[in-house]
């Protein structure tokens, strides 16, 4: 074990005394967070050139509705508070007349101007949209632009219109507005969470829900496990390949055993990645009890994140290191670091559908498949619901079993193929390693 330990610590010291690594220490999660960064960076510039919307309303109801809430914004709604510079753009209403006989290719006229950079965009108003019953067909708002799903003015398009509309079914009706001021007045669903019954009955009201805690530390701590394993595990596939080519293995070999080599290589990669961890956990949280969010912190999930991921790292590096002694050159390498990938990738795709349902079958079986457990069962644990108390303890020990078989099957492969020059890389080869050694 002594010559394990010294190994394990030749390769933490090579890692952590590099200034690569305390420069991927600072700009890793930049890297991993940059289009969060980026868009608060750029959240206050805004292109203020002016929009000039064309609307084409078969309705023949919207006209000065519209023109009085684009003057209102335009005049209101679009400069700072403090300086009174402008910070968004104005917004120019145009009313063409409808070609009712050759509307689509009035439309298409005009879409060529949106083309050419004349206009900004179209709106297209259905004839019967005041009354939908009459023709469900032309009962329709259609807002034609080049990039239409992800337009600031689709949105703001939508209050004025559906409260015209209310106005103008009243007045049809033949009710007046004023009778029923509270008509136009939204009623949002506020999110909140359960309420708490103590042990003496006494009750207490639940806070509103928030998205913060809601998404982003059930997110954030599954990118830090990602980026960890990308530091600690992947790595050792090409740095065992390297040393296989060079020969140097056969010089380490000569005081220790493969399983000892390996062993050594995994604890040096273990090392690197929990004091990453350990600077990643402590600045974060030192900076959120800071700036007064300790209540985001899951001190409870804690515990569990160290030791799934301690235990992805184990398994994840058994693994790189035994497909690291396969490869005879970097493109086996390369070709073998995507399937060795599986374990994180997948949990990284079905992200959002687990955080969205954590007790959904779904959830729950992916969860507790081992090669998956650990990011999956923490993305779990770490959302707002409250999972079964069994299903952690039951996923810690799958993937316990799982991992000591990746490291016997690993250890196989590893003491067969690191001595090898010149084997072909084929997966009949990896299976008979790894079952008669």
């Amino acid at each position: 074990m002594y010559k394990v330990i010294r190994l394990a610590l030749r390769e933490y010291y090579a890692a952590v005394r590099t200034k690569g690594f305390i420069i991927g220490l600072i700009m890793l999660p930049v890297f991993m967070s940059g289009s969060i960064i980026a868009m608060a960076l750029l959240k206050d510039h805004v292109d203020i050139r002016e929009r000039h919307i064309v609307v084409v309303d078969e309705a023949g109801q919207f006209s000065e509705m519209l023109q009085e809430a684009a003057s209102i914004r335009n005049t209101q709604h679009i400069f700072d508070e403090e300086d009174s510079s402008q910070v968004k753009p104005v917004y120019h209403i145009e009313f063409v007349e409808v070609d009712t006989a050759n509307i689509f290719v009035q439309l298409g006229a005009l879409s060529d101007r949106v083309r050419e950079g004349e206009i900004h965009a179209i709106l297209h108003i259905g004839s019967s949209i005041v009354h939908p019953g009459e023709d469900p067909s032309n009962a329709f708002v259609n807002y034609h632009a080049e990039s239409a799903a992800l337009d600031d003015i689709r949105g703001w398009l939508r209050d004025p219109i559906n409260n015209h509309l209310r106005r103008l079914r009243l007045e049809y009706a033949g009710i007046d507005e004023a009778d029923i001021p509270d008509l136009f007045h939204w009623s949002w669903v506020t999110a909140k969470g359960l309420l708490e019954v103590d042990d003496d009955g006494n009750v207490t009201d639940a806070g509103a829900s928030n998205e913060i805690r809601a998404i982003a530390v059930p997110l954030v701590m599954m990118m830090l496990m990602f980026m960890m394993s990308m530091m600690g595990a992947m790595p050792q596939l090409s740095a065992v390949m390297e040393e296989k080519t060079q020969r140097i293995v056969e010089v380490i070999l000569g005081s220790i055993t493969p399983f000892q080599f390996m062993l050594g290589k995994i604890l040096g990669g273990l090392a690197v990645a929990l004091t990453s961890t350990f600077v990643y956990l402590g600045g974060g949280t030192a900076f959120m009890q800071w700036r007064g969010f300790e209540a985001y912190i899951p001190y409870d999930i804690l515990p569990w994140f160290i030791v799934n991921l301690v235990i992805l790292l184990f398994m994840l590096g058994a693994l790189m290191t035994s497909l690291g002694s396969v490869a005879n050159d970097a493109k086996d390498a390369q070709s073998l670091s995507f399937p060795a990938m599986f374990p994180m990738m997948i949990p990284m795709f079905i992200m959002m559908p687990v955080l969205k349902e954590p007790l959904s079958t779904f959830a729950t079986v992916m969860s507790l498949i081992p090669p998956f457990t650990p990011m999956v069962m923490t993305l779990r644990m770490a959302s707002p619901v409250t999972i079964p108390a069994w299903q952690p303890w039951a996923g810690l020990a799958g993937v316990i079993i799982f991992t000591l078989f990746v490291v016997w099957g690993g250890a196989r492969i590893f003491r067969a193929a690191i001595l090898m020059q010149g084997v072909p890389l084929k997966f009949s080869n990896i299976m008979r390693w790894m079952t008669k050694g």
